[in-house]
This record gives C-alpha cells, sequence and structure tokens, in this order.
C-alpha cells in the first residue's frame, strides 16, 4: 500500500488482499493526510471482501462526491454483487 498527496489530493494504491486483516489498514492510509479528493487505486487488488467494502463505503461518506475508486475486475464483481456497481464514486473499467 502506498500513498502520496498534495494536501488536496490524495491518491492510495492498494495491492494484494483486503480484507478484515487490511481493511483498516487501507482506510487510516487514505485519511492519514488531509485531502479535499481521494483516488483509491484498487486495480491491483487480487480479493476484496466485506470489510474492504465497508472501509470503502466509509471513505465515501468522508468524501461525498469527491472519491474515486479505481477497480480490479475482483473488486468490480464484489461491489455489482454486493449492490454497489453504480455508485458516482466507481470509475468504470
Amino acid at each position: 500500500m502506498s500513498a502520496e498527496g498534495d494536501g488536496i489530493r490524495r491518491h492510495v494504491q492498494v495491492t494484494g488482499e483486503v480484507d478484515m486483516a487490511t481493511a483498516d489498514t487501507m482506510f487510516q492510509t487514505a485519511l492519514r493526510e488531509p485531502a479535499k479528493q481521494l483516488t483509491l487505486d484498487l486495480r491491483a487488488v487480487t480479493f476484496f471482501d466485506s470489510a474492504a467494502i465497508h472501509a470503502v463505503v466509509r471513505l465515501a461518506q468522508k468524501f461525498p462526491a469527491a472519491l474515486t475508486v479505481l477497480p480490479s475486475r475482483q473488486v468490480r464483481r464484489v461491489l455489482e454483487i454486493s449492490g454497489l456497481g453504480e455508485q458516482d464514486w466507481l470509475a468504470d473499467a
């Protein structure tokens, strides 16, 4: 997991599995520095569970109209199955 930002935009890149053991780390990394816009790059995520979904939903609440999630195929599928496939923050493939 890596993050960079300029005080206005923050970009968090996540790789591998996001599950109960790592979802909070993703959430805390996204919030570690102040930003007005957040991009959560999940294109390299291979596993995404309900704890990860919860973390993304919490980030969407903290960044209304300012969150962009770049999903991997697996993440998109999980979000679609969970009913979140049409959210404004979910970027197209």
